[in-house]
C-alpha cells in the first residue's frame, strides 16, 4: 500500500473521529437537552445533509478541476471555523445552523479523499475505498465510544472536543497532502463539463443513478440507529455512555473484522454479490430490533448491521469507479457521496414523523419491507450498460 494511501487513512481516522464526537448525539442532544421533537431533530438532520449533499457535488467537481489538495483544505477550512464557533454558541439557533455548515465543509472533502486513493493507487481496486472505509470507521469507534463518556461528563466539553480534532486534521492535511496531486491520475483534471462534452454515451451515468436508488435506500435505514433509534433507547433506560459503546462496536468491529471480510469477498468476488448479501443481513438486523428490549440485543443488532455494511458500503463506491470515464472519477465518487447524504438526509425526518405518528416498531416493518428495493437496483444498474457495450463491439 502506497505511502500516500497511508496518509488519506490517518487523516480521515482523525477527521471522523472529530466528527464522531457528535454525530452519534446529534438526536439526544436535540430531543433530550434542547426539548425537541424527533421530527425537528430530524429536519436539521436533513438540512445538514442537504447542505453535505451540495458539498460532494462541489467537491467532487472541485477535485476534476483543482485537484484533491486544495479540495480537501478548502472543505476543511469551512469545517474548522464551524467546529470552533460551535464550541462556543450551541443553544438550539446557533447549533443548528452551524451543524448544516459543517456539512457542507465535510462534504466538499470527502469525495476528494475517495477520488485521490483510487487515483494514487488504481491497481488497488476495491482495496483503495476499503481502506478508507476501514479508517472512517475506526474514526467512528474512537470518536462515539469517547464522546459518550464526555456527553455523561457535559455536552460542551464534546463541542470543544470536535473543534480541536478538526484543527488537528487541517494542520495533518496541510503538511501531508500537497505533494499527493503530484500521484493523482492527470485525467481527473480535466473537467465534468469538457468530459461531458466528449463522451456521446449516457449508459454509465444511467447505470449510475440506478445504483444509487439502492444506495439511497440502504442509508435510510442505516441512519435511523443515529436518529430515531438513539432516542428509543433512552426510553428504554440504556444510558448515553452504553449507547455510544454501541458505535464503538461497531467500528471496532469494522477494524478487526476485516481478516473475515477479506476471506469472504475473496470467496464472493463480484461487488454485486457482496451487496446482495449485505443487504440481506441488513434486513436481519431489524428483524432483531424487533424484539430489542435492553442492551445487549441491540448489540447483537449492531453486529449484525455492522457485517452488512462492511459488504456495501465498499462495494458501491467501487463500482462507480468502474462505472467512471476518464476525467470524471471526482464527480462519479460525488454523486455516491451525495447519494449517502441525501439517505442520511432524509432518513431521518421519514423515520422522525413515523415515530412520532405511529411507533418505532412501525418504523422498522416499513424498513424491512423497503429493503427489498436495493435487490432490484443491483440486478439492473448495468443492463443499459452492458447493452450498449454488446451493441458497440463488432460482431
Amino acid at each position: 500500500m502506497p505511502k500516500q494511501i497511508w496518509f488519506l487513512i490517518i487523516g480521515t481516522a482523525i477527521n471522523i473521529t472529530a466528527a464522531s464526537f457528535v454525530w452519534p448525539l446529534n438526536a439526544i442532544y436535540m430531543h433530550n437537552e434542547l426539548g425537541k421533537s424527533l421530527a425537528f431533530a430530524g429536519f436539521i438532520l436533513m438540512l445538514n445533509q442537504g447542505l453535505g449533499i451540495l458539498g460532494n457535488l462541489i467537491g467532487g467537481t472541485l477535485f476534476d478541476k483543482l485537484g484533491g489538495y486544495r479540495t480537501i483544505i478548502s472543505g476543511g477550512s469551512i469545517t474548522v471555523i464551524a467546529a470552533s464557533l460551535l464550541a462556543v454558541f450551541n443553544s438550539i439557533v446557533p447549533y443548528s445552523i452551524l451543524l448544516i455548515v459543517m456539512g457542507f465543509g465535510s462534504g466538499i472533502s470527502m469525495p476528494a479523499v475517495y477520488a485521490m486513493a483510487s487515483s494514487i493507487w488504481p491497481e488497488g481496486g476495491r482495496k483503495a475505498f476499503n481502506a478508507i472505509y476501514v479508517a472512517q470507521n475506526l474514526g467512528v469507534a474512537l470518536g462515539a465510544s469517547i464522546g459518550g463518556f464526555i456527553a455523561d461528563i457535559s455536552f460542551a466539553y464534546i463541542f470543544i472536543a470536535n473543534a480541536v480534532l478538526f484543527i488537528v486534521f487541517f494542520i495533518f492535511a496541510s503538511v501531508t497532502y500537497r505533494q499527493m496531486d503530484k500521484k493523482t491520475d492527470a485525467h481527473a483534471y480535466s473537467t465534468v463539463i469538457d468530459q461531458s462534452k466528449k463522451i456521446k454515451d449516457k449508459s454509465a451515468f444511467y447505470s449510475l443513478i440506478i445504483l444509487s436508488i439502492g444506495f439511497l435506500v440502504c442509508w435510510i435505514g442505516y441512519v435511523q440507529w443515529q436518529s430515531t433509534i438513539a432516542p428509543y433507547t433512552q426510553e428504554l433506560g440504556i444510558s448515553i455512555s452504553k449507547y455510544s459503546v454501541l458505535w464503538a462496536i461497531n467500528g471496532a468491529l469494522i477494524v478487526l473484522g476485516q481478516p473475515i471480510i477479506k476471506w469472504l469477498t475473496n470467496i464472493i468476488t463480484e461487488p454485486k454479490k457482496q451487496i446482495y448479501l449485505g443487504v440481506t443481513v441488513f434486513i436481519a438486523s431489524f428483524i432483531v430490533l424487533l424484539f430489542a428490549d435492553k442492551f445487549t440485543v441491540f448489540a447483537i443488532a449492531m453486529v449484525i448491521l455492522t457485517i452488512g455494511e462492511m459488504l456495501v458500503w465498499p462495494a458501491i463506491p467501487t463500482l462507480a469507479y468502474e462505472l467512471a470515464p476518464k476525467g470524471r472519477i471526482g464527480f462519479y465518487q460525488g454523486i455516491i457521496n451525495s447519494v449517502g447524504a441525501a439517505g442520511r438526509m432524509i432518513g431521518p425526518v421519514v423515520g422522525g414523523v413515523i415515530v412520532d405518528l405511529f411507533n418505532i416498531q412501525v418504523l422498522f416493518y416499513l424498513l424491512i419491507v423497503l429493503y427489498t428495493i436495493p435487490y432490484i437496483t443491483t440486478k439492473l444498474y448495468d443492463r443499459k450498460a452492458v447493452a450498449t457495450s454488446k451493441k458497440a463491439s463488432p460482431s
